[in-house]
């Protein structure tokens, strides 16, 4: 990690700013902790009264989550994200598979025009990783796979609007698939909005892959229910 040291006279705001830049650029990695206090204050050449006011913002935006006692963890990759993360925990299970029909949608329509032979690989190679995973009973490690699959059809849309709207929806996704996960009979390597979407949208099958997204929503409906 390399932090450049501020001696702006908007202190806080310059030390926001590069916190952000780690979150984003991948440094920082989702659900993982943030480097202590004592590193961080070292790094920027700060204060740790400018330090917890610029992570105090970040929290506030729904970036960052201070946990007392434990420390800091990354929540969100953008103020976008934040928000949305905050906003769903307030709407059923029902509501957020409802907004997904709109967006997964309209993202694999896109992805039919727009997605590369790299972006093809990446999503089968997923595949692959949430098929294995399964198999192994690494629900975890399923659960990620298949989130990354669905983020990568929406990356694949070639809308980066789309993409950070879908990106928000990361941490609910991945607490409902847990949690259906451990429903008896859950079948959690359905082809349907899966390895048949990724068909379609190789095949440039506009229509194919929209009906692949509706199956797998369906059943994802079915399952919040049960």
């Amino acid at each position: 990690m390399s932090l450049t040291p501020s001696h702006r006279p908007a202190l806080a705001e310059e030390v926001t700013r590069q916190l952000r830049g780690m979150i984003q650029s991948g440094e920082w990695p989702l659900q993982e902790k943030i480097p202590a206090e004592p590193e961080l204050m070292a790094s920027l050449g700060v204060s740790r009264g400018t330090l917890r006011e610029a992570i105090k913002a970040l929290a506030h935006s729904g970036m960052l989550e201070v946990r007392r006692g434990d420390g800091t963890y990354v929540r969100a990759t953008s103020e976008i994200s934040g928000a949305a993360q905050r906003m769903y925990k307030e709407h059923t299970q029902e509501h957020v598979v409802e907004v997904r029909v709109g967006l997964d949608t309209q993202a694999a329509r896109l992805a039919t025009k727009h997605a590369t032979a790299e972006d093809i690989a990446a999503m089968r190679a997923l595949l692959q990783l949430r098929h294995d995973a399964w198999l192994a009973a690494d629900y975890p490690a399923w659960a990620r796979a298949d989130w990354d699959f669905h983020e990568r059809v929406a990356l694949a849309s070639g809308n980066p609007l789309l993409h950070q709207l879908y990106v928000s929806f990361g941490g609910v996704f991945h607490d409902d698939l847990l949690r259906q996960q451990r429903k008896a009979g859950f079948n959690g390597i359905p082809h349907e909005g899966h390895d048949e979407l990724a068909d379609a949208i190789e095949a440039r099958d506009e229509a194919a892959a929209v009906a692949s997204v509706y199956r797998n929503l369906d059943f994802a409906a079915e399952w919040i229910n049960k």
